[in-house]
């Protein structure tokens, strides 16, 4: 005989167990994003292209300057601006006050993927407040900026 009562089961997970369960909402909405993004046409643009042309647009304007803000290695900041500029996401001109060094800028093309990108996770977001109602993601949201920062990523 049911008596139609719903009991809220927690259960005890280990900081393992939370590191994982954040890495995985990280990894569905980028996961999605780039399902998306490739559908708009943009195939060849990855998470770390991203984070490289938002360091350029926040003012670093070399390979190294793109390494400290990112934190990673000038080989791999440099193999990733390499493949911006490739793919014309990213333009590396001379430098009118110093003819050694290049600087680079995001593009037309890499601003309208960076554009796409935003549109795209605000998609996905919407979809995440469907399954949970928009004040439980609410919540969420604001417990993850209590515990990481309003600019979690900088």
């Amino acid at each position: 005989m049911s008596i139609g009562v719903s009991r809220l089961v927690v259960m005890s997970r280990s900081g393992a167990d939370l590191a994982l369960l954040l890495l995985g909402g990280f990894r569905t909405l980028v996961d999605g994003a780039m399902v998306e993004l490739a559908a708009r046409g943009y195939d060849d643009f990855r998470p770390t292209h991203e984070f490289a042309m938002r360091a350029i647009i926040a003012g670093a304007d070399s390979a190294s300057d793109v390494a400290r803000r990112l934190s990673v290695s000038k080989q791999a900041a440099a193999k990733t601006v390499t493949v911006l500029v490739a793919r014309g996401y990213v333009s590396s001109e001379p430098d009118p006050s110093d003819a050694r060094r290049n600087r680079l800028q995001v593009t037309a093309r890499g601003l309208d993927v960076l554009r796409e990108g935003e549109a795209v996770f605000e998609d996905l977001r919407a979809r995440w407040e469907a399954k949970l109602g928009a004040e439980q993601l609410a919540r969420l949201e604001a417990d993850l900026a209590t515990l990481v920062g309003d600019s979690a990523v900088d």
